[in-house]
């Protein structure tokens, strides 16, 4: 396993290990757009860059190979909102070996959150990162860099991001959660892929050998299928056991229960440091009004309960001073634990939508002692990309200081890593702070299947 950090190494991790697949690959996903470039930058890679393109294309190469994508059946309205007409989305059924297909198995106005690509049931990708608009990006995060830009030519702002590429016993685990997804949206029984050797993209260093990997789901409950908040209790978990620090990089702080687990670590005198990472504000007006009001709140609660000044939450900028969107979801507790999914820290992800996180545990390992180095590296090199420092240094700061918080304020002498700070709510934002509205906790009853007309149109012409 390794943690694959930015859209730029993972879009081409993507596209080496999809051309190596020999009969199936699998994409679950809360978006993906047809039009974007797997190598903005520099192809390297045969065959065509753009995602749809390609995928069209690989089939023709290897007949045998069958490509099936799930997209969120709600976002087909966010992606009719950028531009991405009807006619451009059915591009992707260009090929009889590629079946796109809507997933609408998911209670009223929750999302399909997970992002999930299995290659021969032998290499898995799961973290934060889609396919789609925007992701594109690398470590340095530049000013107006040239390739991150939108389909029709917009420049894109920076965009921090993090997924993990995973081989091994427990990508058969990760191919039996794809196919189920596919069998609650589309009513298909997929078989599991023949037995071929093992895979491995040449741009990503192997980081963790020999490991045991958990998977920890979030699904709201729905049809049959019973509620799943294993993300929920497996964070819970991991603020609670914490010894010295913890490390958070997140989209949102919504989830009181989260927080209200952080406050009561804070108020120890000796709880562990807390430092979360993320971003200045969050993306979309309406995301922005709810989940922005909600982390001012908790950032209130968590700073009254920083009884021995040991809590920050930073937002990373480039080095023109330009935020850098953090949509990365990892949580590092102490040199043990290393979690990396989908799941955000607000109420949906905790059990509403659905997400898959997978979980390394250092005492798991063949290798404990460089398990841990391998987590604390990991850690280290994230902190680094935010400060615009080396790994090496980074780490050393934290190992003479021996404190986290204490290495970033000495590093942070160029403001890479800014305050959050939480602020008054207006009387509209009070309202639909915390609410379930938009941040809903859990489906208020067991809800059955709606139909979705962009799902009964694309798969009554596949």
């Amino acid at each position: 396993m390794s943690a694959v950090v930015d859209g730029s190494g993972y879009f081409r991790a993507a596209k080496e290990t999809m051309l190596k697949a020999k009969h199936s690959i699998l994409l679950i996903g809360w978006d993906f757009d047809a039009r974007t470039n797997l190598e903005p930058d520099e192809q390297q890679i045969e065959g065509p860059d753009k995602i749809g393109d390609f995928l069209n294309w690989l089939p023709k190469r290897r007949p045998e190979l069958e490509i099936r994508l799930l997209k969120w059946d709600i976002g087909t309205l966010r992606s009719l909102g950028r531009g991405e007409t009807p006619l451009f989305l059915l591009n992707w059924l260009g090929h009889q070996n590629v079946q796109f297909r809507l997933d609408g198995a998911h209670p009223p106005l929750a999302a399909h959150h997970m992002k999930l690509v299995v290659i021969d049931d032998v290499l898995a990708f799961c973290g934060g990162i889609d396919m789609t608009v925007g992701r594109w990006d690398n470590w340095a995060h530049k000013e107006s860099d040239p390739y991150r830009r939108s389909p029709w030519g917009r420049h894109l702002p920076p965009w921090h991001d993090v997924t993990t590429c995973i081989s091994g016993e427990v990508v058969r685990d990760l191919a039996e959660l794809a196919r189920e997804r596919w069998l609650r949206a589309t009513g298909e029984q997929l078989s599991a892929a023949p037995q071929v050797d093992p895979i491995w993209p040449s741009t990503v260093p192997v980081q963790f050998t020999d490991v045991d990997l958990a998977i920890a789901r979030t699904s709201g409950a729905f049809d049959e299928y019973p509620q799943v908040s294993e993300i929920e209790a497996v964070t819970l978990r991991l603020i609670e056991t914490a010894n010295e620090r913890l490390y958070i990089e997140n989209q949102y702080l919504a989830s009181r229960k989260i927080a209200e687990a952080l406050a009561a670590r804070l108020k120890e005198p000796d709880g562990p440091e807390v430092v979360v990472i993320m971003p200045e504000s969050a993306d979309g007006w309406l995301e922005a009004k709810a989940m922005d009001s909600a982390r001012s709140r908790l950032l209130h609660l968590l700073r009254k309960a920083d009884l021995h000044d040991r809590f920050r939450a930073y937002f990373p900028v480039n080095e023109s001073g330009t935020p850098v969107y953090v949509h990365a979801k990892v949580l590092v507790a102490d040199s043990r634990y290393l979690k990396i999914g989908s799941a955000n820290l607000n109420n949906r992800s905790m059990g509403y939508d659905t997400e898959c996180d997978v979980l390394l545990d250092a005492t798991h390992a063949a290798d404990e002692e460089a398990t841990r180095r391998g987590i604390l590296n990991v850690r280290a090199s994230l902190l680094a990309e935010h400060l615009g420092l080396s790994t090496r240094e980074v780490a050393k700061a934290i190992s003479d200081q021996q404190s986290l918080v204490a290495a970033i304020e000495a590093l942070n002498g160029a403001g890479r890593l800014r305050r959050v700070e939480a602020r008054p709510l207006k009387p509209e934002e009070e309202i639909i702070a915390e609410t379930d509205l938009v941040d809903p906790e859990r489906p208020k009853k067991r809800w059955g299947h709606f139909p979705n007309p962009f799902s009964a149109l694309l798969q009554g012409i596949a």
